[in-house]
């Protein structure tokens, strides 16, 4: 489980909110209300006040590079520090079957990976991003406009693949501005600015 106390964002008010395993919640607001903030707060990527457990263990208790394989967060736009994708993915023959299914799952072809990065494209990019964040099989998943460069074909894959790490009891926050998926996806939505009224379901959680 993932629970979040008093976390102060910018100018919104103490967030405080939780999470439980195999469950979503969106993280909706107008652009700039804060919500890559509190992606990025949660995987320990920006310095923040206020306390956040996994599965009761503290994010100021555990060292940064444990925690960050607790809390894996997927930007819009991937960072790189490498020329192709293969260069920044585990080289152990025990996980090259995992990488192999992923990269399948989320319909691309394994050539994809020795390609330069400058040469593929924002989607190719940004799927490449959530295998990547999915090796370490992290506890929580932290998904900032995740099918945002996407088709119709390689959003459903994508959702599928998202489905089914809820269904391995991984909980997932998702900031998006596709309401259906997230209306298809999410158990809570933690709703950051004015409040709108919805019809695609789930709880709303106010700051």
């Amino acid at each position: 489980m993932l629970r979040v106390e008093h976390l102060r964002i910018g100018q919104l008010p103490p967030l405080s909110f939780a999470v439980a395993d195999g469950e979503c919640l969106a993280v909706e607001g107008p652009s700039g209300s804060g919500k890559t903030r509190i992606l990025r707060a949660i995987a320990d990527l920006d310095p923040v006040e206020g306390h956040i457990f996994i599965d009761g263990s503290e994010r100021a208790e555990v060292p940064a590079t444990t925690w960050r394989k607790f809390s894996r967060y997927v930007a819009a736009e991937p960072g790189w520090w490498a020329d192709t994708p293969r260069e920044t993915l585990p080289t152990a023959d025990a996980v090259q079957a995992r990488i192999a299914r992923l990269i399948s799952a989320v319909g691309l072809d394994q050539d994809v990976l020795d390609r330069p990065v400058s040469l593929l494209s924002t989607g190719e990019r940004q799927r490449i991003a959530l295998v990547r964040a999915l090796l370490d099989e992290p506890k929580v998943l932290l998904l900032d406009e995740p099918t945002g460069a996407l088709d119709v074909a390689s959003s459903a894959l994508v959702e599928e693949l998202i489905r089914f790490q809820l269904l391995a009891g991984r909980c997932v926050l998702i900031a998006s501005h596709d309401a259906a998926l997230v209306g298809r996806l999410a158990h809570a939505r933690l709703q950051l600015g004015p409040l709108k009224r919805s019809t695609t379901g789930g709880k709303r959680v106010q700051p």
